[in-house]
């Protein structure tokens, strides 16, 4: 499996497979941030270059000894593994509030917690909400020392955002609840599967539920510019009783509350590992009829209580040891092309990725925030009653 390079215009990144908040807390952030014997400061570094380079990076980003993280499951595309690697290797305590909030609760909490300490430091965001956070000027610029290799049209050209990792969206589903396991957007409206059908959040906060109305206006006739179709397939499914508004997640899964999920490829694979000791079959497949394509996103707060810590924590996921670790996850990184020239790629995990065909192209800027204004407008009105 490999990614192409280029992806159009703004966000998601090519995906050519070929093998495949709360209340304020006391307590302000640091009005002095890290800053070197020389007067450089990590809260203003755009590079770890500009900060003196990685060691001075690492040396200071143990100094603050602590690296916040907002809206990050452990189970989340390999997360957990992620964690407890940059912990291992550097010392430094992360704590993950909120770990099944949603990116909007990411941007909340930026907004509300300015020059707290408790505030996020780094945010993981679906693409459309990185942008919105970007035009908010709420994210520091900062480009790894991968960042040349992220292809165009994934990172901002300042670096106050860049895509990480992506997937597919695609259809879970529990064969030992469900007699026969949907495939396509149009098997969903199917009598059989009355309040088994269930996305993984609200679209209006939720980058994978986003995805998911996305895909389905595809796979309705809709385009880029056009998600309304997305929005009337899930009123459909409302209408006839096979939409449940129980947001998915592997506990639902479990007990059997939401049998049938439309989220990602990765989380949808990951969770059929996870399943497996606990006596659910969880088959996935990626709909034909609405192939939708997207990277997550990297960004730093501009106001991150650890600059430092937060500025290690992207060098360490645009590593190769990161990147390796979220292809375990099933998840495709976005370095995955470079490090595939470069042999530096894990081959094995590669290989059992999702099995897709055909090449994805993906809405631009203008595209998706005209589709977020559409999903905000009407999503409560197709989903209610």
């Amino acid at each position: 499996m490999t990614v192409s390079p280029p992806r159009n215009a703004v966000l998601g990144g090519s995906l050519a497979v070929v093998a495949a908040l709360a209340l304020s807390a006391c307590g302000a952030a640091p009005t002095n941030s890290s800053t070197t014997a020389d007067g450089k400061n990590a809260a203003t570094a755009t590079s770890a270059a500009d900060f003196g380079g990685t060691a001075a990076l690492v040396k200071a980003a143990k100094k603050e000894g602590a690296l916040h993280i907002i809206a990050v499951p452990r189970d989340w595309a390999n997360y957990g593994a992620i964690i407890d690697g940059f912990t291992k290797k550097y010392g430094i305590k992360i704590t993950d509030e909120n770990p099944d909030g949603s990116s909007q609760d990411e941007i909340n909490a930026v907004t509300s917690r300015k020059g707290q300490d408790r505030a996020p430091d780094v945010l993981d965001l679906g693409s459309s909400f990185a942008l919105s956070a970007a035009q908010q000027g709420l994210l520091a610029p900062y480009k790894v020392a991968s960042f040349d290799q992220i292809p165009e049209g994934q990172k901002d050209p300042k670096g106050q955002w860049f895509n990480d990792y992506g997937g597919y969206i695609s259809i879970g589903c529990d064969a030992k609840r469900v007699k026969t396991c949907p495939t396509t957007f149009a098997d969903l409206l199917k009598p059989q599967y009355k309040g088994q059908v269930a996305l993984n959040g609200n679209p209006t906060k939720s980058g994978s539920a986003f995805g998911g109305v996305y895909a389905a206006a595809l796979a309705n006739k809709g385009s880029f510019d056009d998600i309304q179709p997305g929005l009337d397939f899930f009123a459909k499914l409302k209408k006839n009783g096979n939409y449940t508004p129980v947001e998915s997640t592997p506990a639902t899964v479990e007990k059997g509350e939401t049998p049938i999920s439309i989220d990602w490829d990765y989380l949808n694979a990951g969770y059929a590992d996870e399943f497996k000791s606990k006596g659910v079959d969880w088959k996935v497949a990626i709909p034909s009829d609405g192939q939708y394509a997207q990277y997550y996103s990297q960004a730093i707060n501009k106001d991150a209580p650890h600059p430092a810590a937060a500025r290690l924590w992207q060098e360490y996921l645009y590593s190769a040891e990161g990147q390796n670790l979220w292809l375990k996850g099933y998840a495709r990184p976005a370095l995955m092309t470079s490090m595939e020239s470069a042999g530096t790629l894990d081959k094995t995990a590669a290989a059992k990725l999702p099995q897709v065909s055909g090449t994805p192209s993906f809405p631009t800027e203008a595209q998706q925030s005209k589709a977020k204004t559409v999903i905000a407008s009407g999503w409560a009105k197709a989903v209610s009653g």
